[in-house]
């Protein structure tokens, strides 16, 4: 089927091609602004497949040169190449044969930053999706697996650095100045994890030694003079190798691992095999220059890519329909790595947020897809939060129901069965069966099924039959393109919390399957019915957030008091405090739209001075609970009518209520967090300062002084301390002298450095209320700003449109307006960016009718647009349809 933006692929239609190409060689001749590239592509037909099959290869702004086949010349007549495609009409009876051709290129125009381009003179590769065929005609899918041979070509004084996939092989000098490198990667690999870096960069070096005693040698490249910045990146690398062996079993198994961190990228990174590519936010930092947010994206993402190594590369996807196979998979293995180097609930929780800030709001509107979607326009609008994190939670969900011995033997049956392979869904779930004996037949419908489920909870208590029942109820909500939906397996980890805090024991449970602490809920409605319950309980539902889903609980506000004090579950103690404070903000939110004030309860702020100040609780669990619902995540509760102005004033009255309640505990709290020693990363010293960050918060708003967070802005000592002090500051007192010094100061003392320039920009494009369009639309201004560097469009534009809810959902439609003329500028650099930033409206149909109107008109504009590229229109279209 085809469409005016390009065709339209679907799962069903998947067939294995009729060629193979099990062995590739290239060679390129680096030229910023002529480079050659020459592919010998040694091409095997599948049995069956007719002799006189035509083998069509696919391109995208290709220059063909020339071609031949073993050797000889092809006459024009034999072949047809055009920009997006080479079709040889006929190729050799032969089963195998070799096709020898030249492209050429020009990476230094290539803004698009797909395929071969260059970023601060650093020549680079970006391949995922489907950016190989920007590079050379071939079969880019994931299941052409091929043996590749790379040799690089340039002039040494441009690019003394010459890295490829694999190991290193022979180098040596040629004419003119020029030098050569070649590359040879003995495992088969599919086009997308091609890689190839020329350029003068900075080497940090070390060696890992693996289980079995090999020596890897290990590299970090990065920009002369930043090489200090890129040791915790290295320190992240070793402690992954070492927990892979430890946890999965998985050894690294090439002579070398290379990290190359470029400043344009449009990604996090990139896991091509043996030779990560990553966007430098994600490889450099220091005290100086990072946050302790940055750090942990660091440790996390450095994780992600190298294990991918086997959850990506050794093990590919047979299509991009099975793109969850190694995404959510890795989100799931660098999740539980995180875990184990800082705190487990911290962790939970704040992926948990991730989740409901980004990916419920994905299942709830237009753009809801399975987490393996049955059909793509444009594969590279799929690189999403349902794909990724959702992805996460299904694998989750699957040790939860086996449980840890036979979830680890089913991963181990995997890396057995199918290394080499470019697997699917399917063959991933069987491995589970087949060491369990389960059946996950209705299981798999988180994979094939879009939508969050919801659980409704009644209880009740018979106090002389000592029975404890939950009447539990499970609904899917419609999506686009699926009304109609089949019940999950769900499993809900859970607690029957007593009057002390403990678990109560029960003799018996009947209606349902319950193993250990886990109710299996399978249909649409289960009464399961707990005996030998001594006194009524409060139940705790969902624990660790073991399913992905939304709870309707009847339960009163001292249900959940109650276990905010002392559910034994962390993540579920955070969740009632949250649910308590969410549900004041709604209440809030419903009486200012109808012209009312509220009184928030005191028992709210007692509850928060008493979590504040438990020393049982770890400080940077204490700074999650603190932190209030976001604006967004009020909204994303409220559904439908919203008005981001009224959300505002009641997150804000709740900040100054808790604060004034509070302000001398949280002072006293505040002075004994203050830390002189040296500073380090490590999670309880970010746990410190995350909790006292949040009390300068509070303390700020109490006192209505900016001259608090402005001392604590001049004498900060790390990057964390001092982008805290300068938020308030710009938040809580805009255009005070205070925020405006300090904001030219910070912009004076790091304008040379981009990483941290962003958070400059980030800074000013929270700043919220109405005059956050005209803030953002003169930073457009800034001789800093560019539309060719995704990191400052996304830290600026990106940052704006999702996380400023009342600047940009102006109700006169200024911010709508301002970012639509944004997205269609960067459209026709970098389609990949453009489509990315216009999801930000994928919940539009949810605010009140004035807004949502201009909404409406900013999508209809975009995608009346003259050639409005792929991307950015499959979005468009999907948004508004």
């Amino acid at each position: 089927m085809r469409s005016d933006t390009g065709q339209i692929f679907r799962l069903e239609d998947y067939r294995a091609s009729d060629y193979l190409i099990p062995q590739t060689q290239l060679t390129f001749q680096l030229s910023p602004e002529n480079t050659l590239v020459v592919a010998e592509l040694t091409i095997e037909r599948r049995d069956g497949v007719a002799k006189n099959a035509p083998l069509v290869l696919d391109g995208d702004e290709l220059t063909l040169k020339s071609i031949r086949i073993d050797g000889a010349p092809l006459s024009p007549s034999q072949y047809e190449a055009t920009p997006d495609k080479l079709t040889i009409r006929k190729p050799p009876a032969a089963k195998k044969f070799v096709v020898s051709m030249e492209t050429e290129l020009n990476p230094s125009k290539n803004e698009k930053l797909m395929g071969l381009y260059r970023s601060s003179n650093v020549y680079c590769t970006q391949c995922e999706a489907e950016g190989f065929r920007r590079i050379t005609y071939f079969l880019d899918r994931p299941d052409i697996l091929s043996v590749y041979t790379v040799r690089i070509e340039a002039e040494r004084s441009e690019a003394p650095l010459l890295l490829a996939n694999g190991n290193p092989g022979e180098t040596g000098d040629l004419a003119n100045g020029r030098h050569y490198a070649v590359w040879e990667d003995p495992f088969p690999k599919p086009s997308y994890l091609f890689a190839l870096v020329a350029g003068d960069l900075g080497r940090v070096g070390d060696v890992f030694v693996t289980e079995s005693g090999r020596t890897v040698e290990l590299g970090i490249y990065v920009e002369h003079g930043k090489e200090a910045r890129a040791a915790y990146a290295m320190d992240a690398l070793k402690r992954s190798m070492k927990w892979d062996e430890e946890k999965f079993g998985r050894e690294y198994d090439l002579d070398v691992f290379n990290i190359v961190a470029v400043s344009d990228f449009n990604m996090g990174a990139m896991e091509n095999k043996g030779l990560n590519l990553f966007n430098d936010k994600y490889v450099l930092a220091d005290d100086e220059t990072a946050t302790d947010a940055d750090f942990a994206n660091i440790e996390a993402i450095i994780a992600h890519e190298y294990f991918h190594n086997w959850t990506g590369n050794r093990i590919t996807c047979r299509d991009w329909f099975q793109l969850c196979l190694k995404e959510g998979l890795t989100v799931f293995r660098d999740h539980e790595f995180s875990a184990d180097q800082r705190s487990r609930a911290v962790k939970r929780i704040a992926e948990v947020r991730t989740l409901k800030a980004h990916q419920f709001p994905e299942d709830q509107g237009p753009l809801a897809h399975p987490v393996r979607p049955r059909r793509y326009r444009e594969i590279n609008n799929f690189y999403t939060a349902t794909v990724y994190e959702k992805g996460s939670e299904v694998v989750r969900m699957i040790r939860t129901i086996l449980g840890e011995e036979s979830f680890r033997a089913g991963m181990d049956l995997y890396f057995e069965r199918h290394d080499g392979d470019a697997a699917t869904i399917e063959d991933f779930l069987r491995v589970f069966e087949d060491v369990s004996g389960r059946d996950l037949s209705q299981f798999a419908l988180w994979y094939h099924q879009a939508g969050t489920p919801n659980l409704s909870v009644a209880s009740s208590y018979n106090a002389t039959a000592a029975e404890f029942t939950l009447e539990i109820e499970q609904s899917v909500p419609p999506t686009p393109s699926e009304s109609r939906k089949r019940l999950m397996h769900i499993p809900v980890a859970f607690g029957l919390v007593g009057p002390d805090g403990k678990d109560i024991a029960y003799s018996r449970v009947e209606g349902a399957t319950v193993e250990g602490d886990i109710i299996h809920v399978r249909k649409r409605r289960h009464s399961v019915r707990f005996s030998g319950v001594s006194s009524r309980p409060a139940v705790s539902l969902n624990r660790g957030f073991s399913a992905p889903i939304t709870l309707a609980i009847e339960q009163k506000p001292e249900g959940h008091y109650f276990l905010a004090r002392h559910d034994s579950d962390l993540f579920s103690r955070w969740q009632s405090l949250n649910t308590l404070l969410t549900d004041e903000l709604i209440t809030a939110f419903r009486k200012c739209r109808g012209g009312k004030a509220t009184n928030y309860p005191a028992e709210l702020s007692a509850l928060a001075c008493d979590i504040a100040a438990d020393e049982e609780l770890e400080p940077a669990y204490r700074a999650l609970a603190l932190t209030l619902p976001g604006e967004a995540d009020v909204a994303r509760e409220i559904g439908t009518n919203i008005d981001p102005d009224c959300i505002f004033e009641a997150r804000e009255a709740l900040t100054r209520s808790i604060a004034l309640a509070n302000e001398s505990r949280f002072g006293d709290l505040f002075r004994r967090l203050h830390n002189k020693g040296e500073f380090s990363p490590d999670a309880a010293s970010a746990g410190r300062r995350a909790l006292r960050n949040v009390l300068l918060d509070y303390l700020s708003v109490a006192s209505g002084d900016p001259t608090f967070a402005e001392k604590e802005f001049a004498g900060a000592t790390n990057m964390t301390d001092r982008a805290a002090a300068l938020t308030i500051l710009a938040h809580r007192f805009p255009g005070s002298p205070q925020a405006l010094s300090a904001l030219a100061a910070f912009e004076k003392r790091f304008r040379s450095d981009a990483l941290v320039l962003d958070k400059w920009f980030q800074i000013q494009a929270t700043v919220p209320g109405k005059n956050a369009v005209v803030t953002v639309g003169a930073l457009m201004e800034h001789p800093a700003f560019s539309l060719t560097n995704p990191n400052r469009v996304r830290a600026l534009v990106g940052t704006f449109a999702t996380a400023n809810q009342t600047g940009f959902h102006r109700a006169d439609g200024a911010g709508y307006s301002l970012f639509a003329d944004t997205v269609l500028a960067v459209e026709k650099r970098n389609p990949q960016i453009a489509a990315r930033l216009a999801t930000a409206l994928r919940s539009w149909r949810s605010l009140e009718p004035v807004r949502q109107a201009k909404a409406r008109e900013t999508l209809l504009s975009i995608a009346a647009a003259d050639n409005l590229s792929a991307d950015l229109r499959d979005i468009v279209e999907r948004t508004l349809a």
